[in-house]
């Protein structure tokens, strides 16, 4: 089964136009049937960067001709992780002179002895799965997630879950047949609609308030452009196997840009 490219999703994602200037198209596309399994069709290779080391107490100032992209790989960072740590809104433009910092917003590092973990790694501890409209249990993401109402995005088997501390799991794997529908899990606005995150296929992200987002990869096709407007149950993509080695999709939620495992907010089935 495919595992995830450890590149990190984010709050306010970053446009494949602002961090990697070969891919810079953001429309809905259909890649051709033919097209290899577990690759995109036209996408870059993965940069040498795939977790990201946090800089604790570090800034650097932006020189001009100086991207997020060129910035974070130069700094062990992921281009997703600069984004959301220093609230770049779209278009993703930075300016000279301009400050950014090398770590999560927070400005805490991990409480442990051993060296920083990425902030993909700095998410929430598993817990047991709470009962549908009941509040996460202590140590998990904050209760405000029950205020959204979270709906399974697609149809079939789990066949890989989330593990708090693995750059490969950080949402759930759900299997199913070329074509399926997915779904948008919540009410919200589609922020990223594209193929230029290695790893993840033609790839949806939706935003759900400030804190909240969720992510569907590997789909064969996008069927929403950035900026529309989505409801609960609507479907958003056809699944498939971009970025994979079968058909399915790869679901995640995320805090404040941090990975939580989806089962703890999916009704029960």
């Amino acid at each position: 089964m495919m595992r995830m490219s450890t590149f990190r999703l984010s709050a306010v994602m970053v446009s494949v136009a602002a961090l990697l200037p070969a891919c810079s198209h953001t429309r809905v596309v259909k890649p051709p049937r033919d097209a290899a399994p577990g690759r995109t069709v036209g996408a870059p290779a993965a940069p040498a960067v795939r977790v990201s080391q946090p800089k604790y107490g570090a800034t650097v100032v932006v020189q001009r001709g100086q991207t997020v992209y060129r910035i974070a790989t130069e700094n062990g960072i992921t281009p997703l992780d600069l984004a959301l740590w220093n609230d770049i809104p779209p278009p993703y433009t930075i300016y000279p002179g301009q400050r950014l910092r090398l770590y999560p917003r927070d400005g805490r590092a991990p409480a442990s002895a051993s060296p920083p973990r990425s902030s993909a790694q700095e998410g929430a501890p598993p817990a047991p799965a709470p009962r549908p409209g009941a509040a996460p249990t202590p140590g998990s993401a904050p209760s405000e997630a029950s205020r959204l109402t979270w709906q399974w995005p697609a149809d079939g088997e789990v066949v890989s879950t989330y593990a708090a501390g693995d750059p490969t799991r950080q949402g759930v794997d759900i299997a199913g047949k070329a074509g399926q529908p997915v779904r948008a899990a919540a009410d919200g606005v589609v922020v990223y609609s594209g193929s230029g995150l290695v790893g993840y296929g033609e790839l949806i992200i939706v935003k759900h308030n400030d804190q909240w987002l969720s992510a569907y990869g590997h789909n064969r096709a996008r069927l929403v452009n950035e900026g529309a407007l989505v409801k609960a149950g609507q479907q958003i993509a056809e699944m498939g196997r971009s970025g994979a080695t079968r058909d399915m999709l790869h679901f995640e939620i995320r805090y404040n840009g941090k990975p939580v495992d989806p089962l703890q907010y999916l009704p029960r089935r």
